[in-house]
């Protein structure tokens, strides 16, 4: 990049330090950052045929004067100026609100050009903008719109870009291949950004977008995939030698066939196991899909290499159902797995540490228990961390480092889109197991208004007389004056009351210690308690086989995926599931939620709906979330793109030319601004 765009923006004639103070305020400090400073969108002022406006929209029109302008006032200093407009074969009003100056501008059979919101019933148009008697017209239909904030005007920005354009136009360098120029047919750099900013056309905006959404694309992918290359190299892993015939016969006697997508996930890691590099893979699987059986044969695979095998999980219970699950699988084969939690405490605890250091133990499955510094494994060789996203990437780095450079597998049942998969997790390998086991019954969802609850608590009230167990989910703790929503402390008494004598009802939220959350969720895994009332703090990994009914109040509040998360609890016995989302959204996009919920049981395709509904900045529910920032791009709408660029970005940092050709220098240039090729030498 030339030397002369990052200079200040004073360096522009016309341009003072006054100015670049406000300009800062917009985050505009360099040349490069106001030439770059892109509309967010653009007004289109073409002329349109009424007949082919629908209702309610914006349009332009172009017509004469045909009738004397009514102006009446109401209220203090407000007006409204009514004129007819004859366009074409339409004889049409037009509203102006507190503009009565307009008033004396205007003459019978003179030209004029209105642009407002057009009114199909009532045939006018509610203008905020006029041009009269052949007043100059815009230079261009499309006209850009910026954020602006303070003294800076829409005016003043364009003004403003458009003296950098001229003063330092020439010195914007291409930093693009020309091969990707030609193969994708795209907008050099310089004619690019000139028509963002002063388009001619929508076709210019469009090819001009286009150009500019690649190039986001591309650098962020480059940077994701060096990034990868270099983790890979510099942190040379082990090569796990795992015993293939132990292996194959582990999985022939398992007690149920590994479905098409678990066989292809477990080669993928399997793979990894065996490369001299370090593995830093996701597995995303959707809830009930199996990950399990898939974590078991990694770690049979690493102890079957002579190694150790670490699992670590966010809550005591998920801790005692995977040591649980673990132990039948893999204690007929001689391995030996323990369970470490902060509830392990004495003699025992000591032994297991003792035990775990001489090597004994095989396997250890805890909760962040397992990264304290008591805790030493001999050989740790594959560490699994399931729930990723609830651990910090410290307490994942500290269990890392128990052993020398481990493989690393991180496991989620949120099913992430493929768009932010690849963009959030762009460092890492991905894999997805995307197609659930044989025989198991699909949760029928239903969607009930509020009116409906005493036929949903009549249905709920079989199901728990058959022995069956059910969640009730509420969005607030306790009662809001803002929100209107229904709370678990007030459902809790409701419930108590309504199934007195007959079924134990308790109550979890989030602001419960983790010990009492424990002690109720225990209760209902032993069916003490056969409803149990919380907020979302149930959300991962509780198994409980004999809950087959859920109840989900003021469901438009939660996201389809969050929706999706709650509704895996259930079904997870060989019984029918429910799930009741009960709703009176008062949004189209709450009423589509609750469509989509009831038509697919496919987190995968949920996840891709929900990310079209909410926008990748709301996915994760925090803007924390590592997501890059696009100034042009949208990960949704434009992820072809990032798929392209993706593969392109796959292709360079792999390929030896890219490290050496000069066609390539402003993209190694750009990695080392970006800090990813600190010390690395440029060609």
């Amino acid at each position: 990049m030339s030397t002369l765009l990052t200079q200040s923006v004073t360096a522009i004639t016309g341009i003072g330090e006054e100015t670049a103070e406000l300009l800062a305020d917009l985050d505009i400090f360099t040349i490069k950052d106001l030439l770059e400073y892109f509309p967010y969108r653009y007004e289109d002022y073409r002329l349109r045929d009424l007949a082919d406006v629908k209702h309610d929209e914006k349009v332009t029109i172009e017509g004469k004067v045909h009738s004397e302008p009514s102006l009446v006032y109401f209220g203090r200093k407000r007006s409204r100026l009514t004129v007819r407009v004859l366009v074409d074969r339409y004889l049409i009003n037009v509203v102006f609100f507190n503009q009565p100056y307009l008033k004396n501008k205007m003459a019978i059979n003179e030209p004029i050009t209105v642009t407002g919101k057009w009114d199909q019933h009532r045939q006018t148009i509610t203008a905020n903008e006029a041009k009269i008697n052949n007043q100059q017209p815009n230079k261009t239909d499309f006209v850009p719109v910026y954020h602006i904030r303070g003294k800076i005007t829409t005016k003043g920005i364009r003004r403003f870009i458009q003296l950098a354009i001229s003063q330092f136009g020439h010195d914007m360098e291409e930093n693009l291949p020309q091969e990707f120029l030609r193969k994708y047919k795209l907008m050099n750099r310089r004619d690019a950004l000139r028509a963002l900013h002063f388009p001619l056309s929508s076709e210019d905006v469009k090819q001009a977008r286009r150009r500019f959404v690649y190039e986001e694309f591309l650098l962020f992918q480059i940077k994701m995939q060096a990034l990868r290359k270099f983790e890979r190299e510099n942190s040379l892993g082990i090569s796990l030698a795992y015993k293939l015939d132990q292996l194959k016969n582990f999985i022939e006697k398992l007690p149920f066939p590994l479905t098409n997508a678990q066989k292809r996930v477990v080669n993928e890691i399997l793979g990894d196991l065996k490369s001299p590099f370090r593995m830093n893979r996701l597995l995303q699987g959707d809830v009930g899909s199996g990950k399990t059986v898939v974590a078991a044969i990694c770690l049979f695979a690493s102890v079957s290499a002579g190694f150790q095998g670490a699992l670590m999980v966010p809550t005591e219970i998920l801790a005692e159902q995977h040591a649980e699950s673990l132990q039948q699988l893999l204690h007929p084969w001689g391995i030996q797995c323990e369970l470490l939690t902060s509830s392990i405490k004495g003699k025992e605890r000591k032994r297991i540490l003792e035990q775990l250091q001489q090597g004994e133990i095989n396997i250890l499955i805890g909760t962040h228990a397992l990264i304290q510094d008591e805790v030493v494994f001999k050989n740790l060789g594959l560490v699994i961390t399931d729930e990723q996203h609830r651990f910090g990437v410290e307490q994942r780095r500290v269990l890392r480092e128990k052993g020398e450079n481990p493989d690393v597998l991180f496991m989620t049942a949120t099913p992430i889109p493929r768009t932010l998969a690849i963009t959030v997790f762009g460092e890492m390998d991905v894999s997805i197991i995307d197609e659930m086991p044989a025989g198991r019954k699909a949760i029928e969802t239903f969607w009930a208004k509020q009116n409906m609850i005493d036929r949903v608590l009549g249905f709920m009230e079989k199901e728990l007389s058959q022995g069956r167990q059910a969640y009730v989910i509420c969005p607030l703790i306790e009662e809001s004056e803002k929100l209107d929503v229904q709370n678990a402390i007030d459902i809790h008494s409701m419930l108590t009351q309504y199934f007195q004598n007959r079924f134990q009802v308790g109550l979890m939220h989030g602001r419960l210690s983790s010990n009492e959350k424990e002690e109720v969720m225990r209760a209902f895994s032993g069916n003490a308690l056969q409803v149990l009332v919380s907020t979302t703090v149930v959300e991962v990994g509780v198994n409980v086989p004999n809950a087959t009914f859920m109840l989900i109040y003021d469901a438009e509040r939660f996201g389809l995926s969050q929706l999706h998360q709650l509704r895996g609890r259930v079904g997870r016995g060989q019984e029918q599931s429910y799930c009741i989302l009960l709703a009176d959204p008062k949004t189209d996009v709450g009423k589509e939620r609750m469509k989509i919920m009831t038509e697919t049981n496919d987190g995968f395709v949920l996840s891709e709906k929900d990310l079209e509904l909410r926008g990748p900045g709301d996915f994760f529910g925090k803007k924390q979330s590592g997501l890059p920032e696009f100034k042009v791009a949208d990960m949704v709408h434009d992820y072809r793109a990032l798929e392209t660029a993706r593969d392109d970005a796959s292709k360079l940092i792999q390929s030896e030319t890219f490290w050496h050709s000069p066609d390539y220098l402003p993209l190694r240039e750009f990695l080392q601004q970006s800090g990813v090729m600190a010390g690395e030498k440029l060609d």
